[in-house]
């Protein structure tokens, strides 16, 4: 088995079903809603997951450290539409595949740390951060997505295989 075909192939397809995602959200949806205090808003939620396709697998692919000062102020990509959200997604979908196929083992094989304000939070192997932090990441973010989704009684795709409103 060739590992590194078959990762692209996997975060081809993951980036394919979290897209289809995406574009379900209504294109008049509120996107300060949220379904429960604790929870993040729509839009939050939405723009997080641009940050898998995004600079958080860039950075991944890209970075051995990603170190931030604790009063580092960070501000959290919320897209001000529907078509803002799947432009971003899309444009840096398209530069992390391309990092994502210049890997090589040994680059994998790297040690990745991210730290904030001198803690270290994340200090893995890259590869684990890769299929951890990203990949998995992604799929997470994106089912809680598909509750919102039902939660605003809009149609969900399927993602392994047809959902309810596609039967």
């Amino acid at each position: 088995m060739d590992a590194q075909k078959e990762l692209i192939a996997e975060f081809d397809r993951e980036a394919k079903k979290t897209r289809k995602m995406l574009d379900a959200i209504p294109a008049d949806a509120d996107l300060g809603y949220k379904p429960h205090p604790k929870s993040m808003a729509l839009g939050r939620l939405a723009g997080h997951l641009t940050d898998m396709t995004g600079d958080w697998g860039m950075h991944t692919l890209t970075l051995d450290k990603l170190e931030f000062a604790a009063d580092h102020k960070w501000d959290p990509y919320v897209p001000k539409s529907k078509a803002a959200l799947l432009e971003k997604f899309d444009a840096e979908l398209n530069k992390t595949r391309a990092e994502l196929v210049a890997m090589t083992p040994e680059k994998w094989d790297r040690n990745w740390k991210f730290v904030f304000g001198g803690q270290a939070w994340i200090d893995q192997p890259k590869h684990q951060v890769f299929r951890d932090m990203v990949m998995s990441h992604m799929i997470h973010h994106r089912a809680q997505l598909g509750v919102y989704l039902r939660l605003l009684d809009a149609k969900i795709p399927g993602s392994y295989g047809p959902s309810a409103d596609e039967m």
